[in-house]
């Protein structure tokens, strides 16, 4: 069926594009960001991350969560080992992270101190912070989306996680930003912008190759986006469809490219190109090896648990004390509002008259119905901790432990804005009711929103926030003993090999400041398989951990070892050290 075109004619003496919309500024109005709105936005997001990550390292917080060492020490050894390149990138944590942290580990004091993850995690912060801003004036009056960025920005585990080398503040800025792309290119498609409207498909499949090479979620987030643009091509009218299609094809080249080239790289360098899925280090096995035998976690094979334990989780993670319940509820009558009608943001009670022109609000309306995006992440974790072996534990519910919390901290975008979007319409309806409460409600109602945000972050960081808690309560028994083995590398000499199982305790090397060229461990796995079955032929040192490969190693092939010392702290299996009299001569 052909399309129906509508064309709009130019008020005589109207604005242009450009000038209307910096004119035409309102507090109280929905309407696209202006020139100039984005940046200073960014730029305050940098300084709080800058500020937060100068509080978090000032703590010692920066390399609380193993996770954060193991990406710094991953980053280090594409440039620091025997066999340099790519192939030190490893099967299962996605690369994007790796190489952006990459320029700044190779200095080793910034690599000891953690703070070679900074700039990564700060920008992705502050550009996470803009992106919200930027939807949220397409959802919400300036003034209330001064509300949502404000929740957003000031929510304490997102600050730490600005300060530390994790990946989260990352994929937040990936999903922010691929959901820009998202509803502005269609909404220049809806407009006949083709050059705009192109522009922004191609960013959006920039992002989404980025996202793909971050964490597992940006797979099924880029393949919701791409049915979008899909979607809007094929319901483009048929002259503007060709014009996209060669635009549409590399767009699909881009979303495509990043999970062909991981599974060929699983298949060159580790042997099997679903490794990431279901190699040694992949979810699977580790939940084999760390659950009891014969039982399985809360939510394993039950979605209706999952779902429980993610939503519980992405509460407690946005949220002070109890108040996550009342934010959910908030934010799902946010996205059924927005769904249940058409046209919800010309509402005359939400105080939007006839200051923007037609096909600006027309342009509004497209862009809106393509944030839901943001709830992506929702599903795809109900599925990975009830089908995926991916369990999350959080004190508030049995076994009232610490892991994974942090993984609700996607769902922090989508509260934001939805949450705030409902007391929007809320404080809308109540304009202009004659009750006085009403009048009341609707006069303080902003001020004590900017105030509620304010006092949630200040909550969280009193009560400690759940992200920062779990890694200090997982960081108690591994951080001294590190500490301690670190101590006792160090005192070894610099250029000595030292033989030794890094993937469980490399924050030793790093406490001890040595190269990891200067190390024999299963990262050159040629020397490595040697050095297993003559352990004192190989290196001039031996650090064996009861249970891992070097310890069964030195038990098979004690001779020409000498016990040096033994390392034992709470929590961690103890460390024997041994000095080779057979590599030292040599």
């Amino acid at each position: 069926m052909a399309k129906r075109t509508v064309t709009y004619e130019k008020p005589r003496g109207a604005l242009s594009r450009k000038t209307a919309s910096r004119s035409a500024f309102n507090w109280g109005t929905p309407q696209p960001v202006g020139p100039g709105e984005v940046f200073p936005v960014f730029a305050a997001g940098v300084v709080l991350g800058f500020f937060a990550t100068l509080v978090c390292y000032a703590k010692g917080y920066v390399l609380l969560y193993g996770d954060a060492v193991a990406h710094l020490a991953i980053a280090r050894r594409i440039l620091d080992a025997h066999y340099p390149g790519l192939s030190q990138l490893g099967g299962v944590w996605l690369p994007l992270p790796h190489l952006l942290i990459l320029p700044f580990v190779q200095k080793m004091s910034w690599w000891q101190s953690g703070l070679s993850g900074a700039p990564m995690s700060i920008l992705s912060y502050a550009a996470s912070v803009a992106g919200v801003w930027r939807l949220a004036r397409r959802m919400v009056p300036a003034r209330w989306a001064l509300v949502a960025t404000l929740f957003y920005a000031l929510n304490a585990n997102l600050l730490f996680l600005a300060s530390t080398a994790m990946t989260e503040a990352l994929f937040l800025a990936l999903l922010v930003w691929s959901v820009v792309a998202a509803a502005e290119g269609i909404a220049a498609m809806r407009a006949g912008e083709v050059r705009r409207a192109q522009r922004w498909m191609l960013g959006a499949g920039v992002l989404i190759l980025e996202q793909v090479f971050t964490r597992y979620d940006g797979w099924i987030v880029g393949a919701v986006v791409w049915c979008c643009f899909a979607w809007a091509v094929w319901r483009a009218e048929a002259s503007l469809r060709r014009r996209f299609l060669p635009t549409f094809a590399v767009f699909t080249f881009l979303c495509v490219a990043g999970p062909v080239l991981w599974l060929g790289y699983n298949a060159k360098y580790e042997g099997d190109w679903l490794d990431w899925m279901r190699g040694p280090y992949s979810a699977k096995q580790i939940e084999r090896k760390t659950a009891p035998p014969g039982q399985h976690y809360r939510g394993w094979h039950n979605p209706g648990w999952a779902l429980l334990f993610y939503l519980r989780t992405a509460q407690v993670d946005a949220s002070a004390w109890e108040t996550g319940w009342l934010l959910l509820a908030g934010a799902l009558t946010g996205l059924w509002m927005s769904r249940a009608e058409r046209f919800p943001y010309l509402s005359k009670e939400a105080g939007i008259g006839t200051s923007l022109e037609r096909p600006t609000r027309i342009q509004l309306q497209a862009n809106s119905r393509f944030i839901w995006v943001l709830w992506v992440p929702l599903p795809f974790y109900v599925y990975s901790e009830a089908y995926g072996s991916v369990p999350i534990f959080i004190p508030q519910l049995w076994p009232h432990s610490y892991y994974n919390a942090r993984y609700g901290m996607e769902m922090l975008p989508a509260f934001s804005l939805y949450g705030v979007y409902a007391l929007w319409r809320l404080v809308a309806f109540l304009t202009g009711r004659p009750a006085g409460w009403a009048k009341v409600t609707v006069h303080f109602a902003h001020s004590v929103a900017v105030l509620l945000c304010v006092a949630n972050c200040l909550a969280m960081m009193y009560r400690i926030p759940l992200v920062l808690k779990e890694g200090i309560v997982n960081a108690t028994t591994r951080v001294p003993f590190e500490r301690s083995l670190g101590m006792t590398l160090a005192e070894m000499p610099a250029n000595a090999p030292v033989m030794m199982y890094t993937s469980a305790h490399v924050g030793a090397v790093q406490v001890a400041g040595r190269t990891l060229r200067s190390m024999v461990s299963e990262q050159d796995d040629v020397t490595w398989q040697k050095a297993l079955r003559d352990p004192a032929g190989y290196a001039a040192y031996v650090i064996a951990m009861k249970g891992d490969p070097v310890d069964a190693a030195v038990l098979a092939h004690p001779e020409g070892l000498r016990e040096l010392a033994v390392i034992c702290t709470t929590g961690q299996p103890c460390a024997r050290v041994y000095q080779s009299d057979r590599k030292l001569l040599r």
